[in-house]
């Protein structure tokens, strides 16, 4: 991909984030009901990988994605760092960490309008796993959901493939000041960040695969007929607080 289309496929995903928040800034009900809901899945996830998170060697790798991809944090600084200069970044940053950015960017905007497509039909009601299973269903997007899986797998499979380039590494390193000067410091953080983080595993493949067979196995049961009854009841891997 060159540089110009990197540039305005990141750029794309980054306006579809911002349409979803310029619509939650004109409904206050409705951004009321996307922080209860981003606050409700990332409970979600401390429940389904409450044994990584309690693993030493996996805890770190499970809190990075627990906070950067499912927190209900407010990601708007960053997000406005990318749009402000994104060709800059495509020229300053290697290829591989443009293709880091790409994929989040892609990930970004899908959660949110998933996020938002929930939380519309959530209103003022309280969130527990039966009216979270029916949102999935009545928000009739599996294809999607299979997507936001594929993309958190990618996303992390970029992280993973740093640790084994120590030339990134360095690039990264020295890469400090000018992301500094040039705004992209939330950037620079979340890139280093992931990197020692899964550098510390010594090998993603297992933390990965996890992920990707947990979150397809519960979107399967979310959308399955019976998906309401089956995905807030059994064991901990589908059980929904």
């Amino acid at each position: 991909m060159s540089s110009r289309s990197a540039s305005e496929v990141i750029l794309a995903d980054l306006k579809r984030v911002d349409a979803e928040r310029r619509a939650r800034a004109a409904d206050p009900a409705l951004a009321d009901a996307v922080h209860r809901l981003k606050a409700y899945q990332q409970r979600r996830f401390e429940t389904t990988y409450a044994d990584l998170l309690a693993d030493p060697r996996y805890r770190n790798a499970a809190g990075f994605f627990l906070q950067e991809l499912y927190g209900p944090h407010d990601f708007t600084r960053r997000d406005a760092q990318f749009a402000r200069i994104v060709p800059a970044m495509v020229r300053l940053f290697p290829r591989e960490v443009v293709d880091t950015v790409r994929h989040l960017a892609a990930l970004h905007a899908l959660s949110e309008e998933l996020d938002t497509a929930m939380a519309r039909r959530l209103g003022a009601r309280s969130l527990d796993g039966r009216v979270y299973a029916e949102l999935w269903q009545a928000t009739g997007r599996p294809a999607e959901r299979r997507a936001q899986i594929e993309l958190t797998h990618r996303v992390g499979l970029d992280l993973d493939a740093y640790t084994r380039n120590p030339l990134l590494r360095h690039s990264l390193r020295m890469m400090r000041g000018p992301a500094r000067l040039a705004g992209l410091d939330a950037l620079q953080r979340f890139l280093e960040s992931g990197f020692d983080t899964f550098r510390a595993m010594h090998g993603a493949q297992a933390f990965l695969a996890t992920i990707v067979h947990r979150e397809t196995e519960l979107a399967e049961r979310l959308f399955a007929a019976d998906g309401v009854a089956v995905a807030t009841a059994g064991p901990a891997l589908g059980q929904l607080p």
